[in-house]
């Protein structure tokens, strides 16, 4: 399957936006103010979204809205509800569920002695995150279904929290625990991805369609920067992150041939 130009076009458009995204997490793995603590904190940031999704747009949450739906489609399976439905939404909330899992497992495994479990009742969420949520939400209002695409090609960044936690590995401690995290998540999420991405060439948008689209994928993806830089606790400066916004950024480098067998 050939990527139509606008939809390679609008992968080069994003791609810097991913880059820098990447180099927000990179940066911090180096980062003099990075400690046990600093680590426990991004992580519990991280089991928030994993519950929650609180960018995404679900009302109960990524385990509590789909486990609602099949409560729902249940009485109707092989009915009104085909049973491969209820499957795939099955197997989506078993790895969203898992997700929350392996970094909660990071988390209480960097423990003291004395220290309590993460409890999910207190976990919270942070005020970029809540901007890149109200973002996409308007977007959704204003644009419908386009605003909605917007979302579904931001959402991950293109896995980057997880490929570059991925590349801690043999690096022992902290690092080791971050690593296994980050690589049962990417496993579960890259394809899943790239076919977000590919199946847009199904869409048939229009010309002016895709150049909306490039608009509102590159403001989500601009605010996902400072989202995580805030999840990390700051390790890009100000004038870093303009320069991003600004396309001073090697692109990230898409992986097509990947994307046409997800697809």
């Amino acid at each position: 399957m050939q990527a139509s130009r606008r939809l390679q076009d609008l992968v080069a458009l994003n791609a810097p936006l991913w880059a820098g995204e990447a180099e927000v997490v990179r940066s911090y793995w180096t980062w003099e103010m990075r400690s046990r603590e600093t680590d426990r904190q991004w992580l519990a940031y991280q089991c928030f979204k994993e519950l929650w999704g609180s960018s995404v747009g679900y009302g109960a949450g990524l385990f509590m809205e789909p486990l609602k739906k099949l409560e729902a489609m249940y009485p109707k399976l092989d009915t009104e509800v085909d049973r491969h439905e209820i499957l795939d939404l099955a197997e989506s909330l078993h790895s969203e569920f898992a997700h929350y899992v392996a970094f909660a497992d990071a988390y209480d495994a960097m423990r003291e002695p004395g220290e309590p479990k993460l409890k999910p009742s207190e976990l919270t969420g942070w005020p970029g995150d809540d901007r890149l949520g109200e973002l996409r939400h308007q977007h959704r209002q204003e644009h419908g279904k386009l605003g909605w695409r917007a979302g579904q090609f931001t959402e991950g960044g293109y896995c980057t929290l997880f490929a570059e936690g991925m590349k801690l590995a043999g690096k022992g401690g902290r690092d080791d625990l971050i690593a296994a995290a980050c690589a049962k998540v990417y496993e579960d999420e890259f394809d899943h991805m790239l076919k977000g991405v590919i199946g847009l060439d199904d869409e048939n948008m229009s010309e002016a369609d895709w150049t909306l689209l490039g608009e509102l994928t590159t403001a989500q993806l601009k605010l996902r920067i400072r989202m995580r830089n805030e999840q990390f606790g700051g390790p890009l400066t100000e004038d870093r992150i303009a320069a991003i916004e600004r396309g001073d950024i090697e692109p990230l480098a898409f992986d097509w041939d990947r994307a046409r067998l997800a697809a």
